[in-house]
């Protein structure tokens, strides 16, 4: 019996080989163009030694800015369903070149946890995020946003509006790491991918916050190691925001081998005696 042409089993089988023309990464295309959101964010500085014990090589400690920033986003998709996004990570530099490093990116939907973690190398995990902006009863406003994963309430921002800032628009630069964990579950299949997320962020509303955060603990995702030393800065934000991704470097699968922990799950430890 002969085969049918690829392109006709693709119509008949949706499973089946697509067209190059459909063959289109729309997750790069969505994130390539501006996307609005509203945004919590906090920014605190911790020990030294904390940033610098969380920093896989190349990447290293920025002198002198012990900082740590989480950010608490509700995404408004231009096509299906709003989300929520976490992202928590720390100041860092690739030689002379500054950005942060995300140690932490909890999203609700599995839509935008694939993409970000087998594109670009995001280490993004599924988890409970949301914020809210509300009138209180004197006539203020006041913000909340809580990360919360796996039974464990991880981050709470809280505060009031205090001010009223200048919009703005920034370039800004993530670190992330793209890998394969190794079949036989023994570090990576290969060397690491040093990726440098280029990302632009246009705010049409950004407001002061006197507020508070709170880490909560948790065996899973320990981000109450990141302690909060003194707020720097809180803030509420409507922005848009856009991103590409540049493969930058090979990194021996050596140097990152120890860090892998920070993007995968060891449900170990929550079984006798692991406290929530």
């Amino acid at each position: 019996m002969s085969r049918r042409p690829w392109n006709i089993l693709a119509m008949t089988v949706r499973y089946g080989p697509r067209p190059p023309e459909q063959r289109r990464n729309r997750e790069v295309e969505a994130t390539a163009t501006p996307i609005w959101s509203e945004a919590l964010t906090a920014i605190w500085e911790t020990d030294p030694e904390v940033v610098a014990a969380v920093l896989p090589p190349p990447l290293a400690p920025v002198e002198g800015e012990p900082l740590v920033r989480c950010t608490i986003t509700i995404v408004q998709m231009p096509v299906g369903p709003s989300f929520g996004a976490g992202w928590l990570g720390v100041r860092a530099r690739h030689g002379d070149v500054v950005g942060e490093y995300p140690i932490f990116m909890p999203m609700t939907t599995e839509q935008s946890v694939v993409g970000g973690r087998e594109t670009y190398g995001e280490p993004k995990k599924i988890g409970e995020v949301w914020s809210r902006r509300e009138v209180d009863p004197a006539g203020g406003e006041t913000v909340e946003g809580v990360i919360a994963r796996m039974g464990f309430t991880l981050v709470e921002i809280r505060g009031r509006i205090a001010e009223t800032r200048a919009p703005y628009e920034l370039d800004k630069r993530d670190f992330w790491f793209k890998v394969a964990p190794a079949s036989d579950g023994d570090g990576l299949e290969d060397d690491a991918f040093l990726v440098y997320g280029e990302k632009h962020e246009s705010a049409r509303v950004y407001l002061g916050v006197e507020g508070e955060v709170h880490l909560g603990e948790s065996p899973l995702d320990p981000v109450a190691d990141l302690v909060v030393r003194r707020v720097v800065d809180i803030n509420w934000t409507e922005r848009a925001s856009s991103q590409v991704g540049r493969t930058i470097a090979r990194v021996p699968a050596g140097d990152f081998a120890p860090y892998l922990h920070q993007r995968y799950d060891d449900l170990s430890v929550l079984g006798a005696g692991a406290k929530r």
